[in-house]
């Protein structure tokens, strides 16, 4: 069980904040279901769900989610935007957990013969990002491609209904399709052919400079329930309480939670730290996304920096108060 003490300075004991979560298998959904972020916080947290990053993004923008989860792609596109935003941790590496899936008897069994075809994302997603860089490698010219703009629950109706001939999305979407279809490509053969995705909790910068404290803690929290899990992985197997808490939170299959679970690369809180991460490449990859984005006009302008989007700070404070 984690175990998070009352660190740090006293709060108001009327601090509340929303937290936009999607329904990516991870294990800081552990500590979402037990309360532990309330505890640590001190807040009243109004925990929201969203199927998409963009959708985040937008709620973010509006001033309505305080904390919240996205792809590197949204996250690419709002800073290229200048959303007053900060990038507080990286959660994983995206690898097979995110994939573009052909249905049986589409007559699609590889990325070229996409062309002419019916294929779902949801569009500015890591998975769109995923699936245009996997055309471009292909050269395949994404004009013969429909591809059509549906969140995951959408895609997992269309398909039901025969309506699309593939989709790149991620779990539980990913694994309701997957059982009548064939998998293409998976994002880590797509980060192999140079374009890598990660997904990532972001903070509204006007809510990190009011409440530094509650942000650290929340940040601590994570790194928690991922040191907890890259402690000990087998433990966390399908029957465990930990699966049991990921499928309620994500509607994914409780005997599918460890398989899914081994689909990202989790760092702990001092690799976030380091250069590879947050210390500077998560800067790079924020903008070579923006630049792809650009060329497939996405978004309007590149910036010239993007370090003011991601901060070590509450990594460094989490790590340090450990």
């Amino acid at each position: 069980m984690l175990v998070v003490g009352g660190f740090g300075s006293a709060r108001a004991e009327d601090l509340q904040f929303t937290i936009g979560y999607q329904t990516v298998v991870e294990p800081s959904k552990v500590p979402q279901a037990d309360g532990t972020y309330e505890k640590a916080t001190g807040a009243k947290i109004d925990w929201r769900k969203f199927d998409s990053g963009a959708d985040v993004i937008t709620a973010v923008a509006s001033g309505s989610v305080d904390i919240g989860y996205v792809g590197s792609s949204p996250l690419a596109a709002a800073a290229s935007r200048e959303l007053p935003i900060q990038t507080i941790l990286v959660v994983g590496l995206i690898g097979e957990s995110e994939a573009l899936v052909a249905r049986n008897g589409s007559g699609v069994s590889k990325i070229t013969d996409l062309a002419g075809k019916k294929v779902a994302v949801p569009f500015v997603s890591t998975t769109h990002y995923s699936l245009l860089a996997a055309l471009k490698h292909e050269k395949v010219d994404p004009k013969t491609v429909e591809i059509l703009n549906l969140r995951p629950p959408e895609i997992a109706a269309a398909w039901e209904r025969g309506d699309i001939d593939a989709a790149y999305v991620w779990d539980p979407a990913l694994g309701q399709i997957r059982t009548s279809g064939t998998i293409i490509v998976d994002s880590a053969k797509v980060a192999e052919w140079g374009a890598p995705t990660f997904d990532a909790w972001i903070v509204r910068t006007e809510f990190a400079e009011k409440h530094p404290d509650a942000v650290r803690d929340f940040v601590k929290t994570t790194g928690q329930a991922y040191a907890e899990y890259l402690a000990k992985p087998e433990s966390w197997s399908a029957s465990s309480p930990q699966a049991e808490k990921i499928s309620r939170l994500t509607g994914a299959k409780q005997d599918e939670v460890p398989a899914l679970l081994k689909g990202y690369v989790f760092p702990n809180l001092a690799e976030q730290a380091s250069d590879k991460l947050l210390g500077a490449d998560t800067v790079k990859a924020i903008a070579a996304t923006s630049e792809f984005l650009k060329e497939q006009g996405k978004v309007d302008a590149v910036l010239p920096d993007y370090s003011n989007y991601v901060t070590t700070k509450y990594v460094k404070e989490a790590a340090v108060s450990n």
